[in-house]
C-alpha cells in the first residue's frame, strides 16, 4: 500500500510538471522574419526594427481617415493595455503601421492619438513611406493585405493584431476588430517575458 501512494505521487508530480511546462510555451508560433525597417513616428523620430528588439511589441495596421475597422480596433487595443496594466505586466510596446502614409501625417497621427486612451502605453504609430511601401511591408512580413483603391479615401487592410517577439519574429496572430481574446494575448505576452 505505501509503495502504490509512493508511486501515485510520482505521477502526480510528472503530471503536474508536464502541464506546468506546458503552459509556458506559446503553441505552434508562426516565427515569421520582419525585415528591417526604419519609419518617422508621430514625433517624427525614426523608430526601427533595431529599437524594437528586446521588446515584446504588438503591431497593427490602421489608418487615421478610417471609417470602419479602425476605430475599434484602436479601442481594443486600449483594452488590451488596461488589462496589461492591471495585470502588471510592463514593458510592451504599441506599434501602428499607417496603410494611408499620404494622408497620415505625424500632426494627423497624434490627433488621432489623442482620442485614445493609451497614455500608459508606449505607443510608435508610424508613416513616411509610399503607399506601395506599405503595401508590399505587410504582405511579405506580416501576410496581410494593405490596398488603397483608385478611388475613395478608405484603404482596405487586415484587422489583426500581431504579437512580435524580442528578437523581432512575428509570433501570433489575433482578431483585432471583435471578439479580441485580450485574456489570451496577456497571457502570450507573459510567456514570452519570461522567455
Amino acid at each position: 500500500m505505501e509503495r502504490l501512494k509512493k508511486w501515485m505521487l510520482i505521477g502526480l508530480v510528472s503530471l503536474l510538471i508536464v502541464l506546468t511546462a506546458c503552459g509556458n510555451e506559446i503553441e505552434d508560433p508562426l516565427n515569421w522574419e520582419i525585415e528591417s525597417f526604419d519609419y518617422m513616428n508621430q514625433d517624427e523620430e525614426m523608430v526601427s526594427l533595431d529599437d524594437l528588439k528586446g521588446k515584446v511589441w504588438m503591431a497593427d495596421f490602421v489608418f487615421t481617415n478610417c471609417e470602419t475597422v479602425c476605430p475599434p480596433m484602436t479601442y481594443n487595443m486600449t483594452k488590451l493595455n488596461e488589462a496589461l496594466v492591471e495585470e502588471g505586466v510592463e514593458d510592451v510596446q504599441f506599434v501602428s503601421f499607417s496603410v494611408d502614409p499620404n494622408v497620415d501625417t505625424p500632426d494627423k497621427i497624434k490627433q488621432f492619438m489623442s482620442g485614445y486612451d493609451l497614455a500608459e502605453a508606449d505607443w510608435q504609430f508610424l508613416t513616411g513611406y509610399s503607399q506601395d511601401e506599405i503595401e508590399a511591408f505587410a504582405q511579405q512580413n506580416f501576410k496581410a493585405l494593405v490596398r488603397k483603391p483608385d478611388e475613395g479615401t478608405q484603404v482596405d487592410h487586415a484587422t489583426w493584431f500581431y504579437l512580435v517577439d524580442q528578437d523581432g519574429k512575428i509570433i501570433k496572430a489575433y482578431q483585432g476588430f471583435q471578439d479580441v481574446p485580450i485574456e489570451e494575448i496577456v497571457n502570450d505576452i507573459k510567456i514570452l517575458q519570461k522567455s
